[in-house]
């Protein structure tokens, strides 16, 4: 099965931790947001091109396991890997990673669905040529947004 993989950085924001100091276990949900949107962009993938193709990925299920807590300032990377399911349903696994420890793993599962109609679709066109024509050793990238 043919899967994309993308490494994003990011820092943790004061904003993002609480009382405990620790980072909010809700934020990492966001934090998967932030590594599923860069690793479609980095396959040419903005999502703003896919929602004008007509397009939306919702998240229809989530997943996360707490492994280790992170803390304001620690920078973190995100590692984002992408499979198509059943040729319908992105599966996107998870890890979060302060340098050699794992934070946090997970999932998210999105169907295709048209905005016009609202109802599930099989992947455009367009979409599976790009999905077909990259090479899964090859693409790996990492990129920081701290």
């Amino acid at each position: 099965m043919k899967e994309h993989t993308h490494i994003s950085s990011i820092r943790v924001r004061y904003a993002d931790t609480d009382k405990m100091g620790i980072v909010y276990n809700g934020n990492y949900l966001t934090y998967f947001e932030i590594g599923r949107t860069e690793l479609l962009r980095s396959m040419g993938l903005p999502y703003a091109k896919l929602e004008e193709q007509g397009i939306q990925f919702p998240v229809m299920e989530a997943h996360v396991e707490y492994k280790s807590p992170a803390q304001y300032d620690e920078i973190l990377d995100i590692r984002a890997t992408c499979i198509l399911k059943k040729g319908i349903l992105l599966h996107i696994a998870y890890e979060i990673t302060r340098g050699s420890t794992l934070l946090t793993t997970g999932y998210t599962i999105h169907p295709f669905i048209g905005i016009k109609t609202g109802k599930p679709m099989r992947p455009p066109a367009f979409f599976m040529e790009i999905w077909e024509s990259r090479e899964p050793e090859h693409s790996i990238h990492k990129e920081t947004r701290l």
